[in-house]
């Protein structure tokens, strides 16, 4: 099939930059381009395990200030430490 496409300078760039690598014409690269962007992802899908760890101890509206109150209370221990 032939169409018209336009191009951005950044797309451009991109395929003159891998016919010269390759030695390839404009449309094998074009079209190498789009069947491996348009192919499915080869790449197994990962899955995480999870794990339920119950209700939270702390109310968690208000967990940024308990982790800077915990980091204040490390630094002062540090300090009297001498560290």
């Amino acid at each position: 099939m032939r169409t018209t496409v336009t191009l951005t300078p950044e797309s451009e760039a991109l395929i003159k930059k891998a016919m010269a690598e390759r030695g390839l014409s404009f449309k094998e690269v074009v079209n190498d381009a789009i069947t491996r962007g348009l192919q499915p992802s080869a790449r197994p899908r990962v899955t995480l395990p999870s794990f339920n760890m119950g209700p939270p101890r702390v109310d968690l509206d208000k967990a940024t200030q308990l982790a800077g109150d915990l980091e204040d209370e490390e630094i002062l221990r540090k300090m009297s430490m001498g560290k």
